[in-house]
């Protein structure tokens, strides 16, 4: 999906459906699709935002990415190597490489280990470094996230919200990885702090020349931080383009409803809000053909018979949408 040949991650049908047993009367067993069809590749140096409503799989993605979870189908090609084709100890040592930044800054620290222990625990187990050099890593890596030295001797329910994010990019940024999963780093924040964070995140991507995958469902948060924009609805991907595309020429009625609810900063200008009617699908049986046509308002008659391709309808631009389908029959 992009020009640019130095691609450090590439994503390619990525799917994951998780088996769910129902025991109450007659044993079955139906699936929870969660990613279904996921393509994306993400330049050395930039940053994706990967932006839905809950639940619509994103942080799935994620979580195939950093090892945590095993996909359904589909490969991850991370600087040039085919991750799901790896033996599993070789997998493992390239994805020292992937690291992940978790949402909630205080339910993925150790409450019983002190700061200094949390960050130097990825080092000591990997054995990158002598024991002689550990203190001294720890102590550089809290000062690259704003955080004094003194404070390693300290528990994580000493600090406050912002101060544990700080806590757990730390230990991302402990073995030096080329590619960081950012899985809504900021949602549990206060607002005050959320633009702290973000910055940080900026400066830390341009000092040690990361890549981030972001996942956020907020659109202006993603704004600022993303050079690409990928919208996901029920475990697709509806759209894919660059931020500034993405944000002022939206494609897909999805997104377009998804920006209309963004408040404006210039009280001048008024946006007029699409308000969807309906819930969300349940993903254990998603609607026939495309995937928002419950809720569409822009809905053909095609669309509840035929799932959208991902196409590049601009240059740059992907959608998933019968509307700027040229073989649809009703486009």
């Amino acid at each position: 999906m992009n020009a640019n040949h130095d691609i450090l991650l590439e994503v390619k049908h990525l799917t994951k459906r998780f088996a769910v047993e129902d025991r109450q009367f007659v044993k079955s067993r139906s699936y929870v699709q969660a990613v279904t069809d996921v393509s994306f590749s993400i330049p050395r140096g930039q940053t994706f935002g990967l932006v839905g409503e809950s639940g619509c799989g994103k942080t799935t993605v994620g979580k195939i990415l950093v090892n945590l979870i095993h996909p359904s189908s589909g490969e991850i090609i991370f600087a040039g190597q085919e991750l799901t084709a790896l033996p599993p100890a070789q997998r493992k040592a390239l994805c020292r490489d992937i690291q992940l930044i978790f949402q909630d800054p205080y339910s993925s620290l150790n409450p019983r280990m002190r700061i200094g222990d949390i960050i130097a625990e990825p080092i000591r187990t990997n054995q990158l470094l002598p024991k002689d050099a550990i203190e001294d890593r720890v102590s550089e890596l809290l000062e690259c996230v704003g955080l004094a030295n003194y404070m390693r001797n300290r528990y994580p329910h000493e600090f406050s919200g912002g101060q544990r994010q700080r806590v757990g990019i730390a230990r991302a940024l402990a073995l030096s990885p080329k590619f960081i999963v950012c899985d809504e780093p900021v949602s549990a924040l206060d607002v005050s702090i959320q633009a702290q964070v973000l910055n940080l995140l900026a400066d830390l991507k341009e000092q040690f020349e990361l890549t981030y995958l972001f996942i956020a469902h907020g659109l202006n948060v993603v704004k600022h931080v993303s050079d690409q924009v990928g919208v996901m609805y029920l475990g697709r991907l509806m759209e894919v383009a660059a931020k500034a595309e993405l944000y002022d020429n939206p494609l897909s009625p999805y997104t377009q409803a998804l920006l209309s609810a963004v408040p404006s900063v210039d009280p001048t200008k008024r946006r007029d809000r699409i308000i969807l009617a309906g819930d969300v699908p349940s993903p254990i049986n998603p609607p026939p053909g495309c995937r928002f046509s419950s809720r569409c308002f822009k809905k053909l008659d095609v669309c509840e018979r035929l799932e959208p391709e991902l196409l590049e309808v601009e240059p740059g631009h992907f959608c998933a949408c019968h509307l700027y389908d040229r073989s649809s029959p009703e486009a």
